[in-house]
This record gives structure tokens, sequence and C-alpha cells, in this order.
């Protein structure tokens, strides 16, 4: 098959065989975990109604990792940028592993330190921003959204990407507070990224796309309300990272913005929260992150996850249009 199109048809059976792989691990690994009492904890602080959620399996992050690596390999063979993106996932993951095992078989309810967290993704984004630079002779600039310009930041450019690393796993972190809400937001996400992919002619790329969204919609039958499993930091993280990963290789980073536009709002609101309880001793929201504060308004679950969804499909769709005028 000639030009784009096999890897389309390639990115689509990707997809389908990491949906398999999902719905095949679910009935082993939840019951798999319930049994190691890897069990998620619930803010004392948060709606009433997630209490009911305590002791539900975490770290089902694994299932999409896997599910994810095994149809890459698969379809995309010793693709080096497929290859360089599933380690970023797999490093921000163990990061997530790290947290959640401290967190839930070690019983210390901080988990990691935030200086030894945000520590091991300074290394990761280093090496990551080097083999970019020097292996796959990227370069060091950037596209903005709309009007198509390059701007190349040169020296600052690692130190960006480290940003936009460090940002995007802990925002789709944050965002990881409600059955299905992150696992749909991502799917809106990575259909996205797989055509902006194309766009750029990474297609190989295109093909992990297929097989992250094809992971979380099959993880989604086993996150969706009421929730039989979370995945926890090790899931979240690993999404943030791959995530970021693409952007960083098709120059895409500030169009994130956009096409992310969910986890964004997320994070802004913490720190707006923050921020303004510092200053004024007065909180903006009901609770933080967002999400959080439709909850204490009255909204169902379901109710706040849906139209989250909705905008993330909204938030895909501005950033793809964004994206159009790269020349």
């Amino acid at each position: 098959m000639n030009g784009y199109h096999g890897y389309v048809i390639n990115a689509l059976m990707a997809s389908g065989i990491a949906l398999l792989i999902t719905l095949a691990m679910g009935p082993f690994m939840i019951p798999f975990l319930t049994r190691l009492k890897v069990g998620q904890n619930i803010r004392e602080e948060g709606p009433k109604r997630h209490f009911a959620k305590a002791g539900t399996p975490t770290m089902g992050g694994i299932m999409i990792i896997t599910a994810v690596m095994v149809a890459s390999f698969i379809m995309a063979g010793s693709s080096a940028e497929v290859m360089s993106v599933v380690l970023v996932m797999l490093a921000f993951g163990g990061i997530g592993f790290w947290d959640d095992y401290i967190k839930v078989v070690l019983k210390r309810s901080l988990g990691l330190r935030a200086r030894e967290k945000l520590g091991l993704q300074l290394i990761i984004g280093i090496l990551f921003g080097l083999l970019l630079v020097f292996y796959f002779n990227r370069g060091t600039s950037i596209v903005i959204p709309f009007s198509g310009q390059l701007i190349d930041l040169g020296y600052l450019y690692i130190p960006f990407l480290i940003l936009v690393l460090m940002g995007t796993s802990n925002a789709v972190n944050l965002t990881d507070g409600l059955d299905g809400l992150v696992s749909g937001v991502t799917v809106f996400v990575v259909i996205a990224y797989s055509l902006v992919c194309l766009m750029t002619s990474h297609y190989n790329l295109t093909i992990f796309c297929g097989a992250l969204a094809g992971a979380c919609l099959g993880f989604l039958v086993f996150n969706r309300y009421p929730a039989r499993v979370f995945m926890g930091d090790t899931g979240s993280m690993a999404l943030g990272g791959a995530i970021a990963a693409l952007a960083a290789i098709t120059r895409s980073e500030v169009t994130l913005v956009f096409i992310g536009g969910i986890y964004v709002i997320e994070a802004l609101s913490v720190i707006i929260q923050v921020i303004s309880f510092k200053a004024t001793r007065k909180r903006v929201f009901l609770m933080s992150p967002l999400h959080h504060h439709f909850e204490l308004k009255g909204w169902p679950e379901t109710k706040v996850v849906y139209y989250f969804w909705l905008v993330a499909m909204l938030f895909a769709i501005v950033g793809l249009l964004s994206f159009k005028g790269i020349g």
C-alpha cells in the first residue's frame, strides 16, 4: 500500500491489538491487584461519595503500558521514533509505579518526595532532549500555532522540553480524579496526535498513537463508573510522558496547550487555588482540581466526566485547526 494509507491501516490494527490485550488482561490483573491489596487511598477532604471507592485496586496503568508496548512493536517494528516514545512512557510510568508502590504497598501516603519525583523527571528530560537534538536531528525550533512560524530556542530548547515533560505528566496526573475521566480525555488527545503525526510525516508514530488510543479504550471498560480499577500514577504519568514526547518529536509543544486543553485547565485550577489561598486565605474553587469543584456543586460524577470528554474533543479540534498553519 502506497503513501501514508498503509500506516493508517497499521495504526487501526495497533489500536485493535492494544484494545484486545487490555480487555484480556483486565479479568486477570484486577483480581491480582486486589489480592495484593494495592487499594486506592481517598483524600479525606475530598467529596464524601468518593469514600466508597476506598480499596479499589490501583496501578492498573500496567495494563495500558503493556498493551501499548506490545501493539506498537508488532505493528511498528523497530522504529527508532516509536522506541524513543515507548522508553519515555516507560520511564515516566516507572516513576509513577514507584510512587504508587510507596503509597499503597509501603503505606506512606505522600509517596515519592517532590524533589525525588522532579529530579527523576529532570534526568529523563535531559536525556530525551539530547536524543532528539543530536540523534534524531530534530533541531531546537518549535512551531507557533495558527501562524505556523518557527522559533528557534537554541540552548533554551532542552530546558523548555523538560518543562513540557514535567508539566504534561503532572497535569495528566491531576486530571486522573474521576472514574473514566483521564482515560476518555486521553483518547481524544491521542486521536488528534495521530493526525498531527500524519501531517508531519511521522508515520510510525501514528501507529503508536493508535496503540495508545486502543489501550485507553480497553482500560475504560474497567475504569468507567463505577470503576473496578484505577490506573494510578503508574498510568497517568506514563500517559503524560508519552503525549509530551509525541509533541516534542512533532514540534507541536505549544499546540499541546490546545490539544490537551483539559489537562491545562485542571493544572491551572490547582495553581490558581493555591495562589489565591496563600495570598488571600480564600479559595476560588470549592475544591481543586476543577472536576472536584463541579462535584461539590452537586453534579453527578458521570455528568462531570461526560462534559469534560466533550470539552476535550472540542479542544482537540481547535488544536488541530491551529496546527494547519505549518509550512
